[in-house]
């Protein structure tokens, strides 16, 4: 087996850094969107907004976990830099890998966040359509 060389997992560090910014304001934008949603419901009890409120609490939850995988990530990616130093080419293989793993996870997660955001516009425009009649 080849080694790794060091300069190869810090090259994650800018698009881990890139996806948990991407990913905070995704989380951001959420919560302003819920907060909105729960004061309108607050005020109408209308169930298509508990019906986008219970949806957004599950996306919530999927960024929370996509996330955890990031920074799990990163934390691998730390590890098999640090054990690179010390030239543990086994350890910092197996650890670089655990780290593109974590990383897989968190992007597999993000493609279901983006398709429950696209299921939820979908039901905002059925809403709108069905007004229209």
């Amino acid at each position: 087996m080849t080694s790794l060389p060091l300069s190869t997992p810090s090259l994650l560090f800018p698009a881990i850094s890139l996806l948990m910014l991407a990913y905070t304001n995704r989380f951001l934008g959420l919560a302003s969107v819920v907060r909105k949603l729960h004061e309108t419901w607050r005020a109408t009890q209308e169930p298509l907004l508990l019906a986008q409120i219970q949806s957004l609490r599950r996306r919530i939850q999927i960024i929370k976990h996509m996330q955890t995988m990031g920074v799990l990530s990163l934390m691998t990616c730390i590890l098999s830099m640090s054990v690179l130093c010390f030239d543990w080419q086994p350890a910092g293989q197996i650890t670089f890998g655990l780290s593109l793993a974590f990383m897989f996870a968190s992007l597999a997660l993000a493609l279901q966040e983006i398709q429950m955001s696209g299921g939820a516009l979908d039901l905002l425009l059925k809403d709108v359509k069905c007004r229209e009649h």
